[in-house]
């Protein structure tokens, strides 16, 4: 079983037992976390797509550690006018681990017959 979720607006996939580095959460380590922004469940025979997400579907997981990111350099020049700037950013992230995955049971609509169409009366007029 897996799920999509969407977590500080990014997606990521979630299966149990799997570790994700998503971006900063708060909470310290130990803490237990809850996301209900699901927008897929797959559980192995069926599909639940949200529109945009799924209800009554939450995502458990737990806080493992807080850390940054390696640095990342961005460096901006403009050539023959003397212009440079180096600047260095270090992004935040926090190590969860996905504990349980719920979905409430895919409910199954029974296709609605369609009626036929009304054929309307065409009158015609006689001169």
């Amino acid at each position: 079983m897996y799920a999509i979720v969407k977590i500080s607006g990014k997606q990521f996939k979630a299966t149990e037992g799997a570790k994700v580095r998503v971006p900063r959460q708060s909470g310290e380590a130990g803490t237990k976390l809850t996301f209900d922004n699901i927008l897929l469940v797959h559980d192995g025979t069926s599909t639940q797509i949200g529109t945009p997400t799924v209800t009554g579907a939450t995502v458990t997981a737990t806080v493992i550690d807080h850390g940054r990111e390696k640095k990342i350099l961005i460096y901006k020049k403009k050539r023959r006018k003397g212009y440079q700037r180096k600047n260095g950013h270090r992004q935040w992230f926090t190590d969860i681990e996905i504990q349980k995955i719920k979905a409430s049971k895919a409910k199954t609509k029974k296709p609605a017959k369609k009626a036929a169409p009304k054929a309307e009366e065409a009158t015609q007029e006689k001169e």
